[in-house]
């Protein structure tokens, strides 16, 4: 049955996910901060500045009047960099009943808490909302594909499964594919934490290593991901799944991948002001290793990938020497959940 929807962030994945929905028969309103970006997308028929590459129909309304946005539909989409997701739900509170249906695609940890993006969301808006209503829709998806109708598989996870059905329902259409889970917690720690992956490998290939190392890094980065699920109480089964598993290879191998663009451009030699300044979207990775990595230091689990990572962003690390110190590490037997 068509809803009204409202998409809050006009960035490449918000603007996919509105022609997605939009071509599902929905009635789309798509909100930019900024004014000047949501009349271009209304005048253009596209997003010049985050997808310039897709057609936006004359159906979806793009406005950066929030409430406006919050009153149109009771079915809210989160697609805001991680980091805006409190200041986003916060703006959004007043228009908040019971009925409302919150949906984040923002993948990522908030740093200083070390939630994910539906726990800061219930932290602000339940009540009135009810936890059960915020659902975390994810997977391995990069926008440029879902804006041009290539096949896609996500998971739609909450603690209530009628809710997370009805996320199903809304988006699935013959080029995306939903799937429902109920491990929430576990879901969205594998589409986080896989970022911090990603700059990895992205590293990994600017310095110049191979395929080998690569796939060592995607391999061991899943035992990673993993592990601080397990000290979460995530469900394990969850990181073999298209959060866990799909969403690391396809964000540690894509040409489309942020994450691993940035990595990239650091193992050549560039610093971390450097590449973030030259970018017009945000990798979330970089913010999600600050968090990870002190939250692996809290609990007392070994992330020595996650570490090599916060070692050569934050700390000036030369990216060949953290490559030799892990190389170097004790030997170990491959156990998942064993250090």
């Amino acid at each position: 049955m068509p809803r009204a929807i409202s998409v809050f962030g006009a960035g490449s994945w918000g603007t996919a996910l509105s022609v997605s929905l939009s071509g599902g028969g929905h009635a789309v309103t798509l909100w930019a901060r900024r004014q000047e970006l949501a009349s271009a997308i209304q005048r253009e028929g596209g997003n010049p500045e985050y997808l310039p590459e897709i057609s936006v129909p004359a159906s979806i309304t793009a406005t950066s009047d929030l409430a406006f946005a919050a009153q149109r539909a009771d079915c809210w989409v989160i697609a805001t960099p991680s980091h805006a997701v409190r200041r986003i739900a916060t703006d959004l509170r007043p228009f908040c009943n019971p009925e409302t249906l919150l949906i984040s695609v923002a993948k990522g940890i908030e740093s200083g808490t070390g939630q994910t993006t539906t726990a800061v969301l219930s932290d602000v808006v339940s009540p009135p909302v009810p936890r059960g209503n915020l659902v975390a829709l994810y997977g391995p998806s990069h926008a440029e594909e879902v804006g041009t109708r290539k096949p896609t598989a996500l998971v739609a996870a909450s603690t209530d499964m009628r809710q997370a059905e009805t996320v199903q329902e809304i988006f699935m259409t013959d080029r995306l594919r939903i799937y429902v889970n109920s491990d929430v917690r576990g879901v969205e720690i594998g589409g986080s934490v896989k970022n911090i992956m990603a700059i990895a490998s992205g590293i990994s290939d600017g310095v110049g290593y191979g395929d080998n190392a690569r796939a060592a890094l995607i391999t061991r980065g899943i035992a990673e991901i993993q592990r601080l699920g397990n000290a979460l109480g995530a469900n394990p089964q969850t990181f073999t799944g298209l959060t866990g598993l799909g969403d690391l290879v396809v964000t540690c191998t894509s040409r489309h991948s942020r994450n691993r663009d940035l990595g990239e451009k650091i193992g050549r030699g560039a610093n971390l002001a450097e590449v973030t300044n030259s970018m017009s979207m945000v990798a979330e990775g970089v913010k999600t290793t600050e968090a990870v990595h002190r939250m692996a230091r809290h609990l007392g689990i070994e992330m020595p990938i996650t570490a090599a990572v916060y070692g050569i962003l934050f700390e000036g690390k030369r990216p060949r020497d953290m490559v030799q110190q892990l190389m170097t590490r004790s030997a170990k037997q491959e156990e998942w959940l064993q250090v």
